[in-house]
């Protein structure tokens, strides 16, 4: 699987604008499909359309800050449920 920076998806959506979706991804080497997904991602979501794999489209008014805390709070949800799993782990064998 290719991974594109963003700078790439944004100028290969330009460059499809201009002169069409099939000719850019034949000439650009990206699958027509791959370009046609980028640019529905362009008009649902703007200029954060493009902001790399597994991460979520950022609006208009959510700062990098904001963004970065969600991250934060999803990975110590996460944590806090394994850990939430391990203390039944052990309270169970504290029983015996």
């Amino acid at each position: 699987m290719n991974r594109y920076d963003k700078v790439f998806k944004e100028e290969a959506v330009r460059l499809s604008d201009e002169i069409g979706s099939k000719k850019a991804a034949e000439q650009l080497g990206v699958a027509y499909y791959t370009l046609q997904e980028w640019r529905k991602r362009r008009t649902l979501h703007g200029d954060g359309a493009h902001i790399g794999s597994g991460r979520a489209y950022a609006s208009a008014d959510k700062t990098a800050r904001e963004i970065e805390l969600e991250r934060e709070i999803g990975e110590l949800r996460r944590a806090n449920e394994i850990l939430k799993d391990a203390l039944g782990f052990f309270a169970k064998d504290r029983k015996r």
